[in-house]
């Protein structure tokens, strides 16, 4: 593995090679150079968030619950370093990769599913123990080490019993849509433990089934499938499996079973031997005085880029008013939706491209009187971000062209959406 001692910074950390691209953060592999460890960097601009109290908060919040965590299934944060305009999060490098590629290969055999599982709901429970509700279980955050053992990551979005409401709920709205229990569809308050576990028994169904329980190209008739519970096993599974599978897959999350109900399971059982856990350590996740202002980051807060997104919207396609900026989230390559943009800017009268860069554009109308700027964020391997910003020019015409010609474009199918910010 080549570094670059160019990149390094602090005197302490070489960059190697990108690992991963999100909408407000890269992750590279470095290393330190004063032990030669391995360690994953994520890479934060603060430009990207320093207008967004929500975000800001969410940084916060991810720090002081890692910090907290010390868990063989649970990826662990070494420290955070900040600069004037990165913010960075140096965390073990787990070099198996994601559960996501290995399942997307092939489904496992019971024996193997029941092994991950197992580990998964060791590290679940730990964090519940804690007070910690992860909120974005699904395969692409479970990592995979050298020994293939699982490694839970990815907690930007998760939560403390501190949020928890007066009415002993939480209520923001959160998950990848494909792992999101139907009570946070209903918007109503939620148990953080019940969601988890829900999203668990998704996770579980993947690995042996080796595809999703609720899975629809119309993301508004998947999330009816979501909500009712609608799914059927394979004929492959075992009866024990599929009991199993029913009540981490009950619609009803006062019936659904729980931690402690899982672990006593006969499915669950065999083989397992409960971990015994590190005490927690006091490993120096140290922010600079200078980023005690950061404030802590949650699923559907990172789709909207909002705190409240209100689902109905998925079922109801009333336009909201533009603004100086409108973010919407589709099911389309980044490449797609660009070369959709760029036939409707071929044909709309007055408009042309003016800067393409790699994931976004600009555009302007009537002599420049007007620009409209559109980049194209990966949000999950489906899901992509598009947002646009007025620029310059009359906020109407800005409208105009992005209400009437480009967005009914690229949004041919019920998709989550959000008004400006």
């Amino acid at each position: 593995m080549a570094f670059s001692s160019e990149n390094a910074f602090f005197n302490k950390y070489e960059f190697g090679k990108l690992l991963g691209c999100g909408a407000f953060a890269k992750v590279y592999h470095a290393r330190d150079v004063n032990t030669g460890q391995s360690v994953a960097i994520k890479v934060i601009q603060k430009s990207r968030v320093n207008n967004n109290v929500n975000l800001m908060a969410n940084i916060k919040r991810e720090i002081s619950i890692m910090s907290k965590l010390r868990h063989s299934n649970i990826v662990k944060l070494f420290e955070v370093l900040a600069t004037r305009t990165k913010i960075y999060f140096v965390l073990e490098f787990v070099k198996g990769g994601e559960l996501f590629a290995k399942v997307a290969k092939g489904r496992f055999g019971e024996g193997m599913s029941r092994k991950y599982f197992q580990q998964l709901i060791s590290a679940v429970s730990y964090c519940h123990s804690r007070g910690i509700y992860h909120r974005d279980l699904k395969p692409e955050n479970l990592l995979m080490d050298e020994n293939e053992n699982l490694k839970v990551s990815d907690f930007g979005l998760s939560a403390l019993t501190d949020q928890v409401q007066a009415d002993g709920l939480l209520h923001t709205l959160c998950g990848t849509p494909a792992y999101v229990a139907p009570e946070i569809l209903a918007k109503r308050g939620y148990d953080g433990a019940k969601i988890d576990v829900w999203s668990c028994g998704v996770i579980l169904f993947v690995l042996t089934a080796g595809y999703l329980p609720f899975n629809d190209p119309n993301l508004m008739h998947m999330y009816k499938k979501i909500y009712k519970g609608e799914f059927r096993c394979p004929k492959w599974m075992s009866p024990a499996l599929k009991r199993f599978l029913s009540r981490l897959l009950d619609s009803n999350s006062k019936t659904r079973i729980t931690i402690d109900e899982i672990k006593r399971d006969p499915w669950f059982r065999k083989g397992y031997k409960e971990i015994d856990c590190q005490e927690i350590e006091d490993f120096g996740a140290v922010v600079k005085e200078e980023e005690k202002k950061l404030v802590d980051l949650n699923a559907f807060d990172i789709i909207s880029f909002s705190s409240g997104l209100d689902l109905t919207g998925l079922f109801d396609d009333k336009y909201k008013a533009l603004e100086d900026v409108e973010r919407v989230t589709v099911e389309e390559s980044p490449e797609k939706v660009l070369q959709k943009v760029e036939e409707v800017v071929r044909a709309a009268e007055g408009v042309k491209l003016r800067k393409k860069k790699e994931c976004g554009m600009e555009l302007e109308g009537q002599n420049g009187k007007f620009v409209l700027g559109l980049e194209v964020y990966r949000l999950t391997d489906r899901l992509m971000i598009v947002e646009v910003k007025k620029k310059a020019g009359d906020a109407h015409v800005f409208g105009d062209l992005w209400r009437d010609k480009i967005r009914p474009v690229i949004m041919q199918q019920p998709n989550l959406q959000v008004a400006g910010n």
